[in-house]
């Protein structure tokens, strides 16, 4: 039996699609999916791993013996040496009280007295997914040939090598090798298979040993910032090595726009019409920074009604086709589109292991002679009728892709496959498909020409100008429209035409100060630091955005953000730099090139850390005042209308729910409720303060929404709702009395919910949603009797049973799972499981 290795369930599930002789069967090891199919008439069975089985960590404890040193043990009782320097005091030590033990030190609570010790604390790797690697070990002992078939970068060949050494503790002996393939897809997959290879173990140690350089900053540098200052909002204070000097990043922005100083200057525009056609006109200074010299100028043309055409000058120039996607440029291109980077990832991740495109993870911008780009253009016109006529197009020739900086040659440019049907797809994904398609066929065309028209006008003695440009040869725009600016077309004049002119203004402007970075540029400026690879930049910014250290897009550092980086540049600035980080990531591509290795790599990481952490322990406690500012200055919502102190998001220590309180409390008891299931921003200026009742007003962001404004006081008559009765209670009028259904909205949490006027007796409640005029249309429901109510959206009118579990609305998921297919379960309006409170009175 043969033994395929995959990263992941769907891609074993693929690789034995493509390559049975027949349909391969689904089986089960223990709990865990595994596929059986033969080839050529011998038995194959693939799995999947879900990503690492084996994860990095540190003993709990460090020890020291006089005759062996420093030294950790494994959980099975394997001895670690640990290379702790001389400097680092030695037991006995004068205090009993941890981190400190008899023999050694305690690594696993957070101590500030250990993170010393833990930067030079052996690395164990622990069983991430014990169930898969039971299953694999299974397999392993049955297979006479195991193949490692895992994504083919640095990650993937290090969960192959993972893999691999969970295989040689139960078959020592087994061949092994590695397929290697950029899409999955039948001619890729099967050639990979016919032409296996090795497992590139040096490619393996390059990847673990970033696995392990990360593991240790970020463990010590995130104990650190906690340790400096425990408390407030998200209390574990997240560093790294690559996610620091990327957060510098944003900050130094921001710090460039703080101090920049506005210039004042003026310009002069107005309309011009000729020939049933209008067009804007500008003065031919473009920026007055003389505003004498602006109002002169003004003066001038401020009654003119005509102006004549001086000249008019064409020219045509040509816009070149791009160059074909990695994963940069695609992270770039998505964010422009409306999709995070992190989301670009996911989505393309989805889509790679469907087989719509090519491996997503790659540097490479220059298609190799070995891909066959017309029998993607054909496959792409054959499965896509919205993309044939430009495909037709494309193979009709002459087809000369462009080329990209950076040539590789472990994966292609991220391109379609020219395979699947892209109408099977979902909103993000067929969204982000289309862009790769579109930006792979615009590889293969020639350039766009765009004319540009400019006429000179004189108006009253003062030179006017006015452009225009218009697409004459769409060229690689019919298949690209990304980014393409609306025509502006000019009416056809000649020299000495005369012109309407009207509406000319002087406008009083200021020069703008350096733009915020988008998460698109961001992470193309992270390439051009070095900052992190092609995998991680993406998950990077995720994380930087989850910690609250960024905000808004485009990105904003947080009052925290700011603080955190501040404190470092002062105390321990090359943290906050890209060279440090870039030097590490050099060190790292030496081991995959083999003229490193992994221990020297990981050794020297822990030497740089050991350098900066003195002087941050020594200054802990400035760091920890500036990170509480910042938190308070990030939590605040508004001024307390009872003391006037500051009003800040806090947590709820017993129900973990958020709220709005008064830094004053004990001695100021204001609270407010906050709504759930969004995020919340204060406002500025006037509007930060509600002119009802004086307490903050707040933007509320729910998710996929549009935001709303609100004031935070549910007592508020800004909030105040009149009480509708919807209906007569079912429960009551069977126990023979009468109740009402009323919807009310509660002053105390601001929530909304229907109840019996007879609540103490019958028990019945009913949830409402939080937002939108509510109507009743005194209709019951046919299934559970239940009152039918319209909420009015930004979608419309939206028809409601307000029981959240009725019958009828189980029908309905039903039949929207029959009806959709591949796509699972339709959602129900108001999918919240919250069921109608029943009373067991009788």
């Amino acid at each position: 039996m043969k033994l395929v290795i995959a990263e992941k369930n769907i891609a074993a599930q693929k690789i034995a699609q493509l390559l049975a002789d027949g349909k391969p069967k689904t089986d089960k090891v223990y709990n865990t999916q595994v596929y059986r199919f033969t080839v050529s008439g011998e038995d194959w069975v693939s799995m999947g791993l879900a990503g690492h089985i084996l994860a990095p960590d540190f003993p709990d404890e460090i020890l020291f013996d006089k005759k062996q040193g420093w030294y950790s043990v494994s959980d099975d009782g394997e001895v670690l040496p640990a290379d702790v320097p001389d400097g680092l005091a030695r037991p006995p030590y004068a205090t009993k009280r941890k981190p400190f033990l008899a023999n050694g030190i305690n690594i696993k609570g957070w101590k500030v007295e250990s993170l010393p010790y833990l930067t030079w604390a052996p690395i164990v790797k622990k069983p991430a997914e014990k169930e898969i690697i039971r299953v694999l070990k299974n397999l392993a002992k049955k297979a006479d040939h195991v193949i490692i078939a895992t994504d083919f970068d640095r990650e993937g060949e290090l969960i192959g090598s993972d893999a691999l050494s969970c295989v040689r503790e139960v078959a020592p002996d087994v061949p092994t090798s590695r397929a290697r393939y950029s899409a999955l897809i039948k001619g890729e997959v099967t050639a990979a298979f016919d032409n296996l290879v090795e497992l590139d173990q040096d490619l393996a140690d390059a990847g673990e040993s970033r696995q392990y350089i990360d593991l240790i900053w970020g463990a010590v540098l995130t104990r650190y910032l906690t340790l400096a200052r425990f408390g407030g909002f998200g209390n574990v204070r997240s560093a790294g090595r690559v996610q620091t000097p990327t957060l510098a990043l944003v900050v130094e922005r921001e710090r460039e726009r703080m101090a920049f100083v506005p210039e004042d200057y003026w310009q002069i525009r107005g309309m011009a019409a000729a020939k049933d056609a209008e067009f804007k006109i500008g003065h031919a200074t473009a920026r007055f920074t003389d505003k004498a010299a602006a109002e002169t100028a003004f003066a001038h043309v401020e009654h003119a009604t005509t102006g004549t055409v001086t000249s008019v000058a064409k020219r045509s120039r040509k816009q070149q086709p791009p160059t074909p996607f990695n994963t940069t440029s695609l992270q770039a291109a998505a964010a422009a589109e409306g999709i995070s980077p992190a989301r670009t990832m996911r989505i393309a991740e989805s889509l790679y292991m469907s087989g719509f495109i090519s491996y997503p993870r790659v540097d490479n911008t220059v298609y190799p002679r070995t891909l066959d780009l017309a029998g993607i253009v054909d496959g792409l016109a054959s499965n896509s009728p919205a993309l044939r006529p430009v495909c037709k197009k494309v193979l009709a020739g002459p087809m000369k892709p462009t080329r990209g900086k950076t040539e590789t040659t472990d994966h292609p440019p991220i391109h379609p496959t020219g395979q699947g049907d892209p109408e099977t797809l979902d909103g993000g994904q067929k969204k982000l498909y289309m862009l790769i398609a579109r930006r792979f066929l615009a590889t293969l065309m020639g350039p766009a020409t765009i004319e540009n028209t400019k006429l000179a006008i004189d108006v009253a003695g003062e030179p006017f100008t006015a452009s225009g440009d218009v697409l004459v040869d769409a060229g690689f725009r019919e298949a690209y429209p990304y980014g393409l600016k609306r025509d502006e077309q000019l009416p056809a004049l000649a020299e000495g035409d005369t012109v309407d002119v009207r509406d000319i203004a002087l406008e009083a402007k200021q020069t703008e100060p350096p733009a915020r970075y988008s998460q698109g540029r961001l992470v193309q400026e992270m390439e051009k630091r070095g900052l992190g690879t092609k995998s991680t930049r993406a998950s990077i910014i995720e994380r930087l955005y989850t910690v609250k250290y960024l905000k808004n897009d485009p990105i904003e550092p947080s009052q925290l953000g700011m603080a955190i980086i501040d404190a470092l540049h002062e105390f321990a600035p090359r943290i906050t730099t890209p060279e440090m980080t870039a030097e590490l990531d050099e060190d790292m591509t030496h081991v995959a090139e083999g003229q490193d290795t992994q221990d020297h790599v990981v050794e020297h990481s822990r030497a740089l850390l050991a350098g900066l952490l003195d002087t941050l322990i020594e200054h802990k406690d400035d760091l920890g005042d500036a990170i509480a500012d910042a938190v308070t200055a990030d939590a605040r919502v508004g001024a307390c209308p009872k003391c006037g102190k500051d009003l800040v998001m806090k947590t709820s220590a017993k129900t973990r729910g958020s709220f709005i309180g008064c830094m004053g409390w004990p001695d100021c008891d204001v609270t407010y409720p906050v709504p759930s299931g969004v995020k919340v921003s204060p406002l500025e200026g006037e509007a930060a303060v509600c002119p009802e009742c004086g307490a903050p007003r707040i933007k509320c962001q729910p998710f996929r929404q549009k935001a709303y404004e609100m004031c935070v006081n549910p007592k508020c008559p800004t909030n105040f709702e009149p009480d509708i009765v919807v209906g007569e209670c079912r429960a009551c009028a069977e126990a023979g009395r009468h109740g009402e259904l009323v919807a009310h909205k509660s002053e105390k949490s601001g929530k909304r919910f229907i109840r019996c006027t007879n609540y103490d007796e019958c028990g019945t409640s009913y949830p409402l949603p939080a937002r939108g005029k509510l109507s009743a249309t005194g209709e019951v429901c046919e299934h559970c009797g239940a009152p039918i109510v319209v909420v009015e959206t930004a979608r419309g009118p939206w028809r409601i049973c307000v029981n959240m579990d009725c019958p009828g609305k189980e029908k309905k998921a039903a039949g929207g799972a029959r009806g959709r297919g591949r796509g699972g379960a339709k959602k129900a309006s108001g999918a919240k499981k919250t069921t109608a409170k029943r009373s067991a009175k009788k």
